[in-house]
């Protein structure tokens, strides 16, 4: 569908920038932590420049970005890119919404898969 999507509607329409992120995010889910890695830093990419780095896109893009990271083995990686992205999910979505809480609960599961110990 993607190369439809682009014949049809253009690179930076929102439902091409939606479908490629649902392909980065099934390559995933597939196994394919590096594909998925790969394809989520050539969206990302776009995003910010399509729609800024505090559209709820980018930062989600940068959140399983972060979560790929991880899971193709850099759990130290994935611990930087989660404290990068916290401050910017709380300054633009706030302490308590759903996906500034995901973003907290995956770096406190890098950090666990890194070795570190639990914070108080």
């Amino acid at each position: 569908m993607l190369p439809d999507y682009v014949r049809v509607l253009g690179e930076d329409h929102p439902d091409t920038l939606t479908t490629r992120h649902n392909r980065a995010h099934l390559r995933g889910e597939a196994g394919d932590a590096a594909g998925a890695s790969a394809a989520y830093e050539q969206l990302l990419a776009n995003l910010v420049r399509v729609l800024g780095e505090d559209h709820p896109d980018t930062l989600a893009t940068r959140n399983n970005l972060a979560w790929q990271r991880g899971a193709t083995g850099d759990a130290a990686g994935a611990v930087a890119a989660f404290e990068q992205l916290l401050p910017d999910y709380v300054r633009v979505l706030g302490e308590d919404h759903p996906d500034t809480l995901t973003a907290r609960n995956n770096l406190a599961h890098w950090r666990g898969m890194a070795g570190e110990t639990p914070r108080a």
